[in-house]
């Protein structure tokens, strides 16, 4: 599995423990277009399919790390 760069680690932790996309934007500063690019390499590179995956995927993956 590929690792996450930190900033699709930080996106996942946040749409992890709930956030939408939206907050999650303005937590870190970027547009809502780009939290979804990030998210949409995190699904592809931990092979999730829908948003309720990444709490659990996230948590216990080596590539979130």
């Amino acid at each position: 599995m590929l690792r996450l760069t930190p900033q699709e680690r930080a996106v996942a932790a946040l749409v992890a423990a709930g956030a939408t996309n939206q907050k999650t934007a303005l937590e870190l500063f970027i547009s809502v277009k780009t939290v979804r690019y990030h998210f949409t390499h995190v699904y592809s590179k931990l092979g999730i399919r829908s948003r309720s995956e990444p709490a659990a995927t996230f948590r216990d993956s080596p590539a979130a790390g």
